[in-house]
């Protein structure tokens, strides 16, 4: 067998194993995973993941999981702990505690304080009659029948099940909290998401001064001034008592201009288009975004709750803010 064929074999076989190891975990949602749930959900301060080596590793995904989905958690190293990190740990707080063995002695000399303080305990281990598992509340079984690495002694199964068995812990209670889309971008204000889903429209909007507007009846002359003056690529046309009459938009002039009408004679009323599609100021700018895409336009009036223009977008405005 070629080096090419034996990699690919392997690679393929530690998939299998991982696999079936994570295929395994359903028969173990059981009702010790409802009493972690529950106990989470009843916690009045955190969840503090602990964990040491790979373990670990995987004990900080979980817990920046949990931290973003609605339950509120932090990782502390269990070593770290023992030399004053457990001060960080309260009365009204949760331990996850990680590891495969369940015998892990930086953990394991964490139990009295643990048990001192009438910290609820959780493990989440590969074997339900070790020390720890046996200590908590309630044990989440993580145990694999053997893991990728062909000696059986690097962490791969194993973590690979506790990483989805952390991450099933975090969607329950995500939708147990019914937790919104708006909740998780609170929680991820700084990333592309957090825009799309807390940026408003009013927030973008072109208002006062910098709104391109002109009545009923002006000459198509006249708009274009305006629309060159305020560099939107469009004006809205109002009726005498201000509510929205139309839009008109460099689309629209292009259209005009195909059919040769005289921009000195024709009224804006002849060309514009009448009403169109529109926005409300306190619509997400994502949402303003799909109904541009949906009707294949570039711009959006931004109305109140009387009809009346209170603003204007366009897609560049979205793109400079990065909502696209």
């Amino acid at each position: 067998m070629s080096q090419s064929s034996q990699l690919i074999e392997t690679a393929q076989r530690t998939i299998r194993l991982e696999i079936e190891a994570v295929e395994q975990l359903n028969a173990r949602i059981n009702a010790s995973f409802v009493e972690a749930c529950e106990l989470i959900l009843a916690c009045k301060g955190r969840v503090v993941v602990v964990g040491m080596g790979k373990s670990g590793h995987i004990g900080r995904k979980i817990a920046a999981t949990l931290a973003s989905t609605g339950t509120a958690a932090f990782f502390v190293h269990p070593a770290e702990a023992s030399h004053g990190d457990m001060g960080m740990i309260t009365q009204d707080d949760v331990v996850l505690a990680l590891s495969n063995s369940g015998t892990t002695s930086e953990i394991v000399t964490l139990l009295p304080l643990i048990k001192r303080l009438g910290i609820t305990l959780i493990s989440m281990t590969g074997n339900p009659g070790s020390v720890l598992a046996k200590a908590a509340a309630v044990n989440l079984d993580a145990s694999v029948s053997i893991e990728a690495c062909p000696l059986n002694l690097a962490p791969t199964s194993s973590t690979t099940a506790s990483l989805v068995l952390g991450d099933a812990l975090a969607i329950a209670l995500l939708e147990a909290r019914g937790f919104t889309a708006e909740d998780f971008a609170f929680s991820h204000p700084g990333g592309a998401l957090g825009r799309r889903l807390l940026l408003k429209v009013e927030h973008v909007m072109h208002t006062g001064e910098r709104l391109p507007k002109v009545p009923r009846g002006t000459s198509l002359r006249d708009a274009l001034l305006e629309m060159t003056q305020k560099g939107l690529g469009m004006t809205v046309i109002v009726e005498t008592d201000g509510r929205l009459a139309g839009i008109f938009t460099d689309g629209d002039l292009r259209r005009a201009l195909d059919k040769g009408v005289d921009v000195r004679q024709t009224s804006i009323d002849e060309v514009m288009t009448v009403h169109g599609k529109t926005a409300n100021a306190e619509m997400l700018a994502a949402e303003a975004l799909k109904i541009m895409e949906d009707h294949k336009i570039s711009s959006l009036v931004v109305i109140d709750d009387k009809e009346l223009p209170v603003g204007a977008l366009n897609m560049h405005d979205l793109l400079r803010a990065g909502v696209m």
